[in-house]
């Protein structure tokens, strides 16, 4: 049961507001472990995949990937993380406007292998960005409001090829004693969100 955290929800402007202050304890300097154990889970033995990355901040499993050979695409919200991003990793970078979205653009390495959209992610389509191969969802759908989340998952779904491999990470807590995010997302819905 999702308690008390059912109708909370976080503006984008809260989100803005937390990268502007630094407030990002969320983010991982070194990555994530679980990635690293669950590598093999995602790639499949494949390599040259399309592995997306929704919510994802500055998050430096993005060059770890790319720098493997796989092709990266990110979408966040915070303008300032992902500058940040390229900033940290010593990536140059160019920036367009993504057509058909007013406001949102896409910073792209000058290697190509890293797409990072800025933009609300619900802006976002297949037709804009393509499928995915893979989705490493560190902690994106614990941050989605609780009333998004079908939204959410309907979409990261239209994302997805066929064969594609999504990790998801999420946290279990009693969710009547912590006002999230990160939010608590019962097993049983993650069932019902993905089947």
């Amino acid at each position: 049961d999702a308690g008390a955290q059912r109708d909370r929800a976080v503006s984008a402007q809260e989100w803005l507001h937390k990268w502007a202050e630094g407030k990002t304890g969320f983010h991982q300097e070194q990555g994530h472990p679980l990635l690293r154990k669950y590598l093999d889970v995602l790639l499949n033995g494949r390599s040259g995949l399309r592995i997306f990355f929704p919510l994802c901040g500055k998050a430096v499993e993005m060059k770890w990937l790319a720098d493997m050979g796989h092709h990266v695409v990110g979408a966040e919200i915070s303008e300032q993380a992902l500058r940040e991003f390229f900033s940290e990793q010593g990536l140059p970078y160019r920036e367009e406007p993504v057509p058909g979205i007013p406001g949102a653009k896409v910073l792209q390495s000058t290697s190509g292998n890293i797409s990072l959209y800025c933009c609300s992610i619900y802006d976002l389509s297949s037709a804009v960005v393509g499928k995915f191969d893979g989705v490493w969802d560190r902690g994106a759908l614990v941050a989605v409001n609780p009333c998004d989340r079908q939204r959410y998952a309907s979409l990261m779904i239209s994302l997805m090829e066929k064969n594609s491999s999504y990790l998801l990470v999420t946290v279990i807590y009693d969710p009547n004693k912590h006002k999230g995010p990160p939010f608590y997302v019962p097993e049983s819905e993650i069932r019902s969100l993905f089947g």
